[in-house]
């Protein structure tokens, strides 16, 4: 925790588990630390820096999304659903399944004027599953590219965008409640897999770098996370997507 004017670290905060996500909610000005193994959530008081609870999300959690009055969706990596949780009481209220549609899940979005959830998975093949977020109910299902890692929903644009590690960005338009179309496939760099959303300007922001060859025996690991060898030194960069 530090101070973002400064940089002066404040105070350092344990958690448990193994954190791969944050939220802040600014329904109750409280973070969220996603773990993949339990305890899988850990709330902090952001004024404070101190942990109020945890909370057994039912499973890995990979991204979340607040709607601002109380309620976080959580989508689970390993259960192909949506969990719906009481940011209040820090319970969940249920889960929605769509294992229907998809399994390994990772990204998560979200259209809170029209109560629309964007739920990225891996497998059987890249798929975006649109859920309306007040009952759950699968509204329809898009192709991605491979291996979607976060996505962020630009309410200027009414697009929902996906940051993909091999080396491209899918922008899905809302064209209404209920009808969504691939807008654009923007080929990016390979392992540009996470992003952030400049609401301000609309621009998109990703990063990655450059890899030398796997070594030698290297298991080929999944389409979605080939195999690779170390980081070439100062090839770290970040893209910016616009208009």
């Amino acid at each position: 925790m530090w101070d973002a004017n400064t940089l002066a670290v404040l105070k350092s905060i344990d958690v448990d588990g193994r954190p791969d996500g944050i939220l802040f909610d600014p329904y109750n000005e409280r973070v969220w630390i996603l773990s993949h193994t339990p305890p899988y959530a850990t709330v902090i008081d952001a004024k404070e820096g101190a942990v109020v609870g945890t909370v057994d999300l039912g499973g890995a959690p990979e991204q979340a999304v607040s709607d601002g009055k109380g309620t976080i969706f959580v989508n689970i990596a390993d259960k192909a659903s949506i969990a719906v949780v009481d940011a209040k009481h820090m319970s969940v209220r249920t889960h929605f399944d769509v294992s229907s549609k998809g399994s390994r899940g990772s990204g998560l979005a979200y259209d809170a004027k029209h109560h629309v959830l964007f739920a990225y998975y891996r497998q059987p093949s890249a798929t975006a599953v649109i859920v309306d977020a007040r009952n759950g109910n699968i509204i329809t299902t898009l192709p991605t590219g491979i291996g979607v890692d976060t996505v962020a929903f630009n309410p200027a644009t009414m697009e929902a965008i996906s940051a993909e590690t091999a080396g491209s960005m899918t922008f899905i338009k809302e064209n209404s409640p209920t009808a969504f179309v691939v807008e654009q496939t923007l080929k990016t760099a390979a392992g540009a897999k996470t992003l952030a959303l400049d609401t301000r300007t609309g621009h998109v922001l990703t990063m990655t770098a450059e890899y030398g060859p796997p070594v030698a025996d290297a298991p080929p690991g999944p389409a979605e996370r080939p195999a690779r060898g170390q980081m070439v030194p100062e090839s770290f960069s970040i893209l910016m997507v616009g208009r």
